[in-house]
């Protein structure tokens, strides 16, 4: 008897708290009927959420003596030139110390995961990010045979790890979550731009258009969300906060999010007497209740001394859907969202001035700010609606199984083909 051929994704940690999306995008494929396994290369999470009802296998520290033995197996398993091709996977300069840890154990689970993955079922193999859990992909399908695709988002490829390129060029396809992604891979391996799909992240969105919060009296309601890492460029928006407490605006900023610049900016708000609340780490349900309190929302991000850079977040379009109006930088995907003169403010990275030119501008024509808004809230129903971008990739996915036998090479002609 035939099995149903399965879709394996592959993952370093599943579920993950700060990946929300990564989670709604599993558990909506699945509700969707798409026959879905997952494995993490690591093991489970510290203070994740629970995980949706989906077969998962965990492999982790807990497996190294396993991964060992497919490793000390390869030839056996494989043939005489397996060994090269791992060589050749692992052999190069990656961006850094961590990210080859990462790939070396990537690479061991790949092998370990070519046998497994087949036996389970699986005909195409993903990776929902372009880092580890690609390489992890990679290395499955090339032992196995089954096709792989992987997601590119924004810490995986910007800057990429070493192997970017090779991986574009192995992968049945690639979906990205934003035009400007889109360019930068099909720049770095023009051979794969037609595989390169642009389906970006996309939101829930509330059944009615929010109606504007009612205004208290006191400061202005500044509001930003995202971890406090470099590329969120929340130092520039506190010197902008400081610029604009000196013009006689009177404001508040709730910062919602936790990393390793928080003591630092915590002590450069003290510094430039601003009035900050920081929230630290707000699951993804509260978050949503913060919008509403909010007159304008902020998120000056920009490139960070390593490349890093965000794709278009989701804060920007959770701010939009709820009639928050919003403020940002021309960043990789940002300007397909935040519009200037259309659905929000846009300034360059890295300008404490512009940025509080654009707040001030923002906050002195509430109706304008108001218009720009809706309008972002209907661009982000049409072209970041969660519903209909899940349903896009579950159609890709259905596409791909189609025909797919599980435990065979679709790149190999069958006996009788």
């Amino acid at each position: 008897m035939a099995l149903t051929p399965v879709l394996a994704y592959i993952l370093l940690w599943f579920p993950e708290r700060t990946q929300t999306f990564i989670r709604d995008e599993v558990a909506t494929l699945a509700e969707a009927g798409l026959p879905l396994r997952v494995y993490t290369l690591y093991g489970r999470q510290r203070g994740a959420p629970p995980a949706p009802p989906v077969p998962v296998t965990r492999l982790g520290v807990a497996a190294g003596a396993t991964l060992l033995r497919h490793l000390a197996g390869l030839r056996r398993e494989f043939g005489p030139e397996a060994p090269a091709f791992l060589r050749q996977v692992l052999c190069r300069r990656w961006r850094s110390l961590e990210t080859a840890a990462e790939a070396l154990w990537a690479a061991l689970a790949g092998v370990y995961l070519a046998k497994r993955a087949p036996a389970e079922g699986a005909a195409h193999l993903h990776a929902p990010w372009a880092d580890g859990p690609a390489t992890a992909a990679w290395v499955a399908s090339h032992f196995s045979g089954l096709p792989f695709s992987f997601a590119a988002h924004a810490h995986d490829i910007y800057p990429p790890d070493g192997a970017l390129n090779d991986k574009l060029q192995a992968a049945a396809w690639v979906h990205t979550v934003s035009r400007a992604n889109r360019d930068y891979l099909a720049g770095l391996c023009p051979p794969a731009a037609a595989r390169i799909l642009t389906i970006p992240v996309g939101v829930s969105l509330p059944d009615s258009t929010p109606m504007p919060p009612e205004r208290p009296p006191g400061p202005v309601r500044l509001l930003s969300v995202g971890r406090l890492v470099d590329k969120k460029g929340y130092p520039v928006l506190l010197e902008a906060c400081h610029l604009l407490k000196a013009q006689g605006l009177a404001l508040h900023l709730t910062l919602a999010g936790d990393g390793p610049r928080r003591r630092a900016l915590q002590r450069q708000a003290r510094t430039l007497g601003l009035e900050v609340t920081f929230l630290g780490y707000v699951p993804p349900q509260e978050v949503l209740r913060l919008y509403p309190q909010a007159d304008l929302f902020v998120l000056p991000c920009q490139v960070d001394s390593r490349g890093d850079r965000d794709a278009t977040p989701s804060v920007l379009k959770e701010a939009l859907v709820h009639g928050v109006p919003v403020v940002s930088t021309a960043v990789s995907g940002v300007p397909e969202l935040v519009r200037p003169g259309e659905t929000g403010w846009l300034v360059p990275p890295g300008d404490p001035a512009a940025l509080a030119a654009a707040i001030r501008e923002a906050l002195a024509d509430p109706p304008e700010a108001r218009r720009r808004a809706l309008a972002g809230r209907e661009l982000v129903a049409r072209e970041y609606n969660a519903r209909h971008n899940y349903g896009r990739l579950a159609a890709r996915f259905r596409a791909t199984l189609a025909g797919l036998d599980p435990g065979k090479d679709p790149r190999r002609p069958q006996e009788g083909a």
